[in-house]
């Protein structure tokens, strides 16, 4: 892959990571003030983790985007309690997945609907996010989840793409939203070096319903990361260098799933940076 094309992918990342009770020191100990650091949101225990470590992230001079997933929302009433406590944190960029829980905790079923209250607030954010999906989603068709980003794209300002392991369907996805004139920037979702034991023990501190449903639609990614040379991330960056460097494609950079080994995380980034010449 091309040094140069690379070496900016890796300068534009954005670190997911899990709110746990190690999550903050991890993220103090290794990631460079000017990294994004995304917070994910949990169906089982709700937003307060998220918006806490937010919180306490964004003092310590991060740009943190949290996870606010629709179907976590009671209402309208908490939705602006949200938006207020966010704002008073001083975060300026939101990421609004549909989200897992079933039942949704109250009337949002879907992230439209949010989306289209935050514009009725004012647009309290700079940034806000939606997900795409470039692998089938499980429940929804391609076309459904290709209009829905079409749908959201006046409330939103850019996309992330859930994970793919296949550079030819991320390359056919980007052709095909950019076909339905989709023309969010995209953020490219890309597992970071996973070890296969940790990411199971990560699945397991998340809670039991919770890690059953991860485990269940996410088999085959344990497929990937156990089999000999099964993934690695460098090898995927370069079989896609077409398409995330096509002007056309979009490509903001990367969102990189640290499934919190945020460590192993930095340091390869920084060891392939260091190969590139940067």
């Amino acid at each position: 892959m091309g040094a140069a094309g690379l070496r900016a992918l890796l300068d534009s990342v954005r670190y997911e990571v899990l709110p746990a009770k190690a999550t903050e020191d991890k993220v103090l100990a290794h990631v460079p003030r000017d990294v994004v650091v995304t917070v994910t949101a949990s169906p089982v225990k709700g937003l307060e983790p998220t918006l806490d470590l937010t919180t306490r992230l964004a003092a310590h001079g991060y740009r943190v985007v949290p996870h606010v997933p629709a179907r976590l929302l009671r209402d309208d009433a908490h939705l602006k309690e949200v938006v207020d406590r966010l704002r008073e944190a001083g975060v300026d960029d939101v990421f609004v997945p549909a989200g897992d829980a079933d039942p949704p905790a109250g009337a949002y079923d879907g992230a439209l609907p949010v989306l289209r209250r935050l514009s009725e607030l004012g647009g309290p954010f700079a940034r806000v996010g939606v997900t795409g999906y470039p692998e089938s989603h499980p429940l929804i068709h391609d076309d459904i989840t290709i209009q829905a980003m079409w749908d959201k794209h006046e409330h939103a300002t850019y996309i992330v793409s859930n994970l793919c392991f296949d550079a030819r369907v991320l390359g056919e996805w980007i052709a095909r939203i950019r076909r339905r004139d989709v023309t969010l920037p995209v953020h490219v979702g890309v597992a970071g070096p996973v070890q296969r034991a940790k990411l199971v023990a990560m699945a397991a501190k998340i809670g039991v319903g919770e890690s059953t449903r991860f485990l269940t639609r996410h088999a085959s990614w344990f497929v990937r990361f156990a089999a000999p040379g099964g993934y690695a991330p460098e090898r995927l960056l370069a079989r896609a260098e077409g398409t995330l460097t096509a002007p056309s494609a979009g490509v903001a950079g990367l969102h990189l799933f640290t499934f919190n080994q945020i460590a192993e995380t930095e340091r390869w980034r920084r060891a392939l940076l260091e190969r590139l010449g940067g």
